[in-house]
């Protein structure tokens, strides 16, 4: 199944993160872009981050069992982005763990985050590729309609 255009919402915190929240996956070359949407900027880098999970296997197939914190920081939001899609990238290989569910909080360029996953099952999962990291093909992330837009190209 071609990943272009797909388009999901899982979890959306509130009815206002409801009407705004999804991600899809976008055509770029050999790699694949991600993008959310969202009520609001940290709804929206969560929405990304299902996306990025979404390159891999359907995140509705992984259990939200263990918890792992992130954090980053960056001068900018576009920045931002791509850092914190680079650690989850760098947890989903260094603990072998997938994640379906993301809580962020952004304030003032930093970054920290929950994210709720468990360990690779190949024969549940099914891992269709490995997601090598975000990119700055593509970076934005800005106020869009009523809401947010994250997006990136992540190389796979």
């Amino acid at each position: 199944m071609p990943r272009s255009r797909i388009r999901c919402a899982i979890g959306p915190r509130t009815e206002t993160d409801a009407a705004h929240s999804r991600w899809e996956h976008f055509e770029h070359g050999a790699d694949v872009g991600v993008r959310g949407f969202g009520a609001t900027k940290a709804a929206a880098f969560e929405q990304a981050a299902l996306a990025l999970t979404a390159v891999t296997t359907d995140p509705a197939a992984v259990q939200p069992r263990e918890r792992v914190a992130l954090a980053c920081e960056a001068p900018d939001d576009e920045l931002l982005l791509a850092e914190w899609l680079n650690a989850i990238v760098y947890e989903m290989s260094t603990r072998k763990m997938l994640f379906s569910r993301y809580a962020v909080h952004i304030q003032d360029g930093r970054l920290s985050a929950e994210a709720w996953g468990e360990p690779v099952d190949p024969v549940r999962h099914q891992p269709a590729v490995e997601v090598k990291g975000a990119t700055y093909t593509g970076l934005r992330v800005a106020p869009q309609d009523a809401g947010w837009v994250a997006q990136t190209v992540v190389d796979v």
